[in-house]
């Protein structure tokens, strides 16, 4: 990942690129139907081969968070932290956590192991800092994630019944008009919103400004996201009149290019469902307010045949 840019610089840099035609309307973006077809086909296999891989969402098997103080972990119910799994043995070990630092110490038959070597005591670099610390247990990895200055221990399971029974996706046809030349308006400055996840835990997000599409003959906005300093695209998050119908009912999430002479290709066919539609130990943000479109915007990916239509 780059250098971190300072907040001044980052916004900046999207004024730049965006400033020239924030006056222009925004209109539908000529698309040859072959090509968008391919790019959406290449698209949804990549999507698909990440959600299958052993680091993708349907090996999600527990999420555990964790108090001050000793955490026990394993198979037993008399552990604080329980996954009934039968690649845990009874008593695994302990997270121990200290203000802001987790330790996990293995118990002497533990099965615990990093990097192939059995552990004995080891300080946990939690997802917040860049890669994790991953614990493996069997079939089983385990590590810390921190969410709105939360930690907890994440795990996932190589042969989770989710990945192994995969069902496969389902979407709305590819159409090209679904696809626009979008606007970019930006916020001057860049405006910070708190934004709830799925958990009810509340993060603060970096809007630096709206994208703006034309359809049905009037304008609709979406506010965007810069997740990390150096991204080449905004992440949206949005509700439509297909949520809780045909899509998940917390909304769908879809990436934007950077703006370029304050235009970006908007495309709904990318559309796709947060990890929280696929398991129930995701941490997902929620579409904030004025995201919501009263518009159907029958593009992108449908619910999940593989999880219970309660979860939405």
């Amino acid at each position: 990942m780059p250098p971190a840019r300072p907040l001044h610089v980052r916004i900046a840099l999207l004024l730049a690129l965006a400033l020239p035609c924030t006056g222009a309307i925004a209109t539908p973006a000529t698309v040859d139907p072959q090509a968008e077809r391919a790019l959406i086909d290449a698209w949804r296999a990549q999507r698909v081969a990440a959600l299958t891989s052993d680091n993708g969402w349907l090996t999600l098997t527990g999420l555990f968070w964790l108090k001050e103080g000793d955490n026990s972990f394993g198979r037993s119910a008399d552990n604080t932290l329980v996954l009934d799994n039968p690649a845990l043995v009874a008593h695994c070990g302990t997270f121990t956590l200290r203000g802001h630092t987790v330790r996990f110490t293995a118990a002497p038959d533990g099965a615990v192991t990093h990097d192939g070597q059995p552990v004995g005591s080891l300080e946990l670099s939690a997802d917040s800092s860049g890669e994790p610390t991953v614990l493996a247990s069997g079939t089983l990895r385990f590590f810390v994630i921190e969410r709105a200055g939360n930690l907890g221990v994440r795990v996932r399971d190589l042969s989770n019944p989710h990945r192994t029974g995969f069902q496969g996706l389902s979407y709305f046809p590819v159409s090209t008009a679904w696809v626009f030349e979008a606007r970019f308006e930006p916020y001057q400055p860049a405006r910070h919103i708190r934004i709830i996840n799925i958990l009810g835990m509340e993060h603060e997000y970096e809007f630096p400004g709206a994208v703006v599409f034309v359809k049905d003959g009037r304008e609709w906005r979406l506010d965007a996201v810069l997740e990390e300093p150096g991204d080449r695209e905004l992440f949206i998050m949005f509700a439509d009149a297909t949520s809780g119908h045909e899509t998940y009912g917390a909304g769908r999430f879809l990436y934007v290019p950077l703006p370029s002479a304050g235009r970006t290709r908007l495309d709904f066919n990318k559309a796709y469902n947060p990890p929280c539609a696929l398991n129930d130990f995701a941490t997902c943000p929620l579409p904030p307010p004025q995201n919501h479109l009263k518009l159907r915007v029958d593009a992108g990916e449908k619910r999940y045949a593989g999880v219970p239509a309660h979860r939405s």
